[in-house]
């Protein structure tokens, strides 16, 4: 302890107790899965719809893709921490509050979730069109083969973009933090930056890329034995 004291003197006060480190992973934790979960079903939904009805899709309708891919495209192309500001009211109107992780919530699953739905609709891309011929010729409707041929055949993919996804909204959750959200990025910004406590900031980012790495080779693990 009194080696870490001298290493880290700024960081082991800090560590316990409101707005410390300990608060901070759990909001960091906590911003991150409700992301990840509301995203991912958002993502996979739009994903499906944008594959669905492209041109040579099982269900092709220029002017419901039309919209989709360009309301996608809009809300990737907009930079974080403008959208932040952006949707600032709809926060405020959502959740009564602009500060704190559940404000967080709001723009960030703006943001991700068109990002997952792009990521989607690429890995589903993947699925050999033979395959796809096939379960036509069976006789299966748009439905089962997205269920029956999509699912099953993209998973390892899915898995692997779905985790491209998860990473990104980590990095998203520290800019939110930035500007009131909380979590790693809060701390790592107004106590460590602000204050010029460097062995803040570095603890700050080495809990991030910790949980990165788990996440990372947790995905792999699982990309690894869905893939065949």
């Amino acid at each position: 302890m009194s080696l870490l004291n001298k290493i880290l003197p700024n960081v082991m006060p800090l560590w316990g107790g409101d707005g410390g480190i300990l608060q901070a992973i759990w909001q960091t934790l906590y911003m991150t899965f409700w992301t990840a979960v509301v995203s991912g079903i958002l993502g996979l939904f739009l994903g499906f719809l944008l594959i669905l009805t492209d041109e040579g899709g099982l269900l092709p309708n220029r002017p419901v893709y039309f919209i989709l891919d360009k309301v996608v495209n809009i809300f990737r192309s907009i930079p974080f921490i403008i959208l932040l500001a952006v949707v600032y009211p709809l926060t405020r109107l959502l959740v009564h509050t602009g500060i704190g992780p559940t404000a967080a919530l709001v723009p960030l699953i703006l943001g991700t979730a068109p990002f997952f739905a792009r990521q989607v609709q690429n890995a589903l891309l993947t699925v050999d069109p033979g395959v796809i011929e096939a379960a036509q010729a069976m006789g299966l409707g748009p439905w089962a083969i997205v269920f029956r041929v999509y699912l099953r055949e993209g998973a390892s993919e899915l898995v692997r973009v779905g985790v491209l996804t998860i990473i990104s909204a980590i990095g998203l959750t520290a800019m939110a933090g930035a500007v009131g959200g909380g979590g790693l990025g809060n701390i790592a910004i107004a106590i460590g930056y602000q204050r010029y406590q460097n062995d803040v900031i570095w603890t700050a980012m080495i809990l991030m890329l910790i949980l990165v790495f788990v996440i990372q080779f947790v995905g792999d693990v699982i990309a690894r034995k869905l893939h065949h």
